[in-house]
């Protein structure tokens, strides 16, 4: 039966046209994909889809009595509890007593305090608390837009599998492609306002795209290349990857019998080594504390010249701390590291310095180098910042009208501009649309570094690491030959035993009364926050926010008296002092501030 039809749908805001006489229609038990640019549109369409958004022209039909369930990326929350919020006014026993309400308030909420107020949650626990919200109602189609942000490697399985085992009719934007794999069989494209429609998933969609470029030789060589680049490695990528197309086979080792593979490994150790020398990054015996906490300890490990690392682990387990420990951000509390004498070192942290408004991508990128070389061939920052989606005019857009995406892609450009051979990135996908991933991979394919990579989104971590190492919450750095679905095995079997991937338990009442009901405690290794540790973390940003302000008061302070005193080299030294104590505090702080950020999580 068909659930929405949109006929000759048209939408328009000033010059910018995002939809152009769309039609098309979703289908019972149809499970779809939107993908596309930032801003191309594609919320633009579910909205309208949704009944959100009013089209300047055409129609949107709903069948009589669609019950539709939308996750909009800006919902409004009232001032209300997080169990009323979440479960209405169903009664306790009602919900308690509802195995699929319990998996979700367990998948999403887990250790959550329903009776705390939604006005204290951070932004992306209201993200959470909507996604839950929607998921224990009942509907006939489900609309999700960028439902994976804020979620970590587990919430994302466990969301994957909690939609696959749902009845309803499913439309997803989002950007994460192994999610998309998971769980859609059809995928749309929003381009230059149409929307382009192909069967299967992500992996599907790449196949049949590429195929479609190639017969109609319509597309540029360098899209072309990029398509058949992420085809084969689709084709070749983890074996634990199932979700692959089954169909047309032939066809896809035709089209990429002679496509190289995505790095030539042994050329980029041998280029590597040349830039790099034999030690890259090592670390001997360190030990990292934040307060009473040990993130690692005693960790032995080495970065060697062309190793692509990928990171991952429990909220809290450290893994920021180490990134800052390898750039040399932070010293540790026992233990070396030692960086060879030719690394060039560039971390791309979350928080990211903001660039001056009034100045234009292309200026602000020019400033860094005007030429740079990838691999063998040299870009001009012009031909790198279309590759990261500045096209035309958008280069020369003032950075203060640009989206906080396009800030994020510019900062990651500076980054690779300045010609790094050792990269650490903390979620660097965070804002970017497939097409700029897809870019971004296959510039890294031709990067001769080594590369630390922290990251939930997983296809991108498998696509450019060759190895998956584990931080667990027991300071300590384990090795995972079976990458992330092994990551999850083991936390599945460590946790709640239920072989449900993420799956955190939060206490219950059961259904026969009021007594509680647990699953297995997950490992000391990751404690679980309750309600009371939650706000003492967030109390303690507070107090720490608070004292770095005033040491940055301080700081500014002490610069205008050394102006001062320029000439009484006893009064210079004695400010001096100060100012060192003051910059050594302030590291710590907010060394412990990301520890508290991590235990919370978003």
């Amino acid at each position: 039966m068909n659930l929405v039809n949109l006929q000759d749908v048209s939408l328009a805001y000033g010059p910018l046209v995002l939809l152009d006489g769309v039609s098309l229609g979703v289908e019972e038990n149809d499970r779809i994909g939107v993908v596309g640019r930032n801003g191309g549109g594609k919320s633009t369409l579910v909205s309208v889809m949704a009944a959100r958004t009013e089209p300047d022209s055409g129609r949107v039909v709903h069948t009589r009595g669609l019950r539709v369930g939308f996750l909009h990326q800006r919902d409004s929350f009232p001032d209300t509890t997080v169990g009323r919020y979440v479960l209405g006014e169903r009664a306790e026993h009602e919900w308690a007593g509802d195995a699929r309400v319990r998996d979700i308030l367990r998948g999403l909420l887990g250790g959550w305090d329903l009776a705390a107020s939604m006005a204290g949650l951070s932004g992306g626990e209201r993200r959470r608390a909507a996604l839950a919200r929607l998921l224990v109602e009942t509907h006939d189609l489900i609309v999700l837009d960028e439902p994976t942000n804020h979620l970590d490697i587990e919430g994302i399985a466990w969301l994957a599998e909690h939609v696959r085992g749902r009845r309803e009719a499913l439309v997803v934007v989002t950007h994460d492609r192994w999610f998309l794999d998971a769980v859609t069989t059809r995928t749309w494209e929003v381009v230059d306002g149409r929307v382009e429609r192909y069967e299967g998933g992500y992996a599907a969609y790449v196949l049949a795209k590429a195929e479609r470029q190639r017969l109609a030789a319509a597309a540029e060589e360098r899209r072309q290349n990029l398509m058949r680049k992420e085809l084969a490695w689709l084709r070749r990528g983890p074996p634990a990857r199932t979700s692959k197309p089954r169909f047309r086979i032939d066809a896809a080792n035709a089209l990429i019998a002679d496509e190289p593979p995505a790095r030539d490994t042994v050329e980029l150790v041998r280029f590597a080594s040349a830039r790099l020398g034999k030690t890259v990054l090592d670390t001997e015996n360190v030990t990292v504390r934040a307060g009473e906490r040990t993130l690692l300890d005693r960790l032995t490990w080495q970065l060697g010249p062309g190793d692509r690392v990928g990171l991952v682990g429990v909220n809290g387990s450290g893994k920021t701390s180490l990134l800052r420990l390898l750039a040399g951000e932070r010293a540790p509390d026992s233990g070396a590291v030692r960086r060879g004498r030719t690394v060039r070192l560039a971390h791309l942290s979350q928080n990211l310095t903001e660039l001056p408004p009034d100045r234009r991508p292309l200026e602000a990128v020019e400033e860094i180098r005007t030429v740079v070389t990838i691999g063998r061939k040299e870009q001009t920052a012009s031909q790198m910042l279309e590759r990261f989606g500045f096209r035309g005019e958008r280069q020369w857009t003032p950075i203060g009208d640009l989206s906080g995406g396009e800030r994020r892609r510019l900062q990651l450009l500076r980054l690779l501009m300045d010609e790094p051979n050792v990269l650490l990135l903390d979620e660097p996908t965070n804002d970017l649309d497939i097409e700029t991933l897809t870019e971004l991979e296959d510039l890294l394919d031709g990067w001769p570094g080594s590369l630390v990579l922290v990251s939930h989104d997983r296809y991108f971590l498998e696509r450019v690491c060759d190895r998956v190492l584990a931080l667990l919450g027991d300071g300590r750095l384990a090795f995972l030959p079976g990458g992330v679905d092994e990551y999850l095995e083991r936390r599945a079997a460590a946790g709640d035993g239920g072989g449900v991937p993420g799956a955190r338990d939060a206490t219950l009442p059961d259904a026969a009364g009021g007594a509680s009901e647990t699953a297995d405690a997950e490992p000391v290794s990751a404690p679980r926050l309750s309600a009371a540790e939650r706000r003492a973390a967030q109390k303690e940003m507070q107090r720490i926010e608070r004292r770095i302000d005033r040491i940055g008061a301080r700081e500014e302070e002490l610069h205008a008296a050394m102006a001062a005193a320029a000439d009484d080299y006893a009064r210079l030294a004695d400010l001096d002092a100060e100012l060192k104590a003051l910059v050594a505090e302030k590291d710590e702080l907010e060394e412990l501030w990301l520890v508290e950020a991590e235990k919370i999580g978003d």
